[in-house]
């Protein structure tokens, strides 16, 4: 038996939304914990380019910004706003409170400017939205949490680097999600 389109909607949604607020913790508990190389009092670092690192996290936050968005197009950004305050309740498990007030920071300002960028352009076409949401929103990100953090932007260019890269990765489940919204006449939020 197959689902309705609403409750299809509503589960992707929901799936969405556990794992954008998922991100959330685990790139505050990556940062100071996974990498190549761990700077004292700093993050720790992967390579985003060709003797390119940056903090850790940057992979997950780049895939946090395109959740970001599918959370909003299937529940509304009323519920994009709630997973990032429960992300950062479940990040108090898993990392210091400077780096969580940081990243609350960080995301959220990021996600309004994300969000004021998704929203009108959503309906004209879901890829286009979601790549200038996010590049507003990782470029947002990485200033604010590198200075709230760590009190430098030395990792400035190497995070958009990296989160840049999962936002690339994404454009063809993007895609084949507007694709198939399209087909099925999937409802759409605002």
């Amino acid at each position: 038996m197959s689902m309705d389109l609403e409750t299809r909607r509503k589960v992707e949604g929901i799936a969405f939304l556990i794992a954008f607020a998922a991100c959330i913790p685990l790139a505050n508990w990556m940062v100071g914990n996974v990498g190549t190389v761990c700077v004292p009092d700093g993050p720790c670092l992967i390579p985003v380019a060709p003797g390119i690192a940056a903090p850790s996290a940057v992979l997950v936050v780049g895939l946090a910004l395109v959740l970001r968005d599918l959370v909003q197009r299937r529940l509304g950004k009323w519920w994009a706003l709630a997973a990032i305050l429960l992300g950062a309740v479940l990040s108090a498990a898993v990392a210091p409170r400077a780096l969580i007030l940081a990243s609350t920071a960080a995301f959220l300002l990021s996600e309004l400017a994300d969000l004021a960028v998704y929203t009108p352009l959503q309906r004209r076409g879901l890829v286009l939205a979601v790549v200038a949401s996010s590049l507003v929103g990782l470029a947002i990100d990485s200033a604010v949490f590198l200075q709230l953090a760590f009190g430098s932007l030395d990792f400035l260019v190497p995070q958009i680097i990296g989160k840049a890269w999962m936002v690339i990765l994404s454009i063809p489940v993007i895609a084949w999600l507007r694709r198939r919204d399209e087909r099925i006449h999937m409802p759409v939020r605002a």
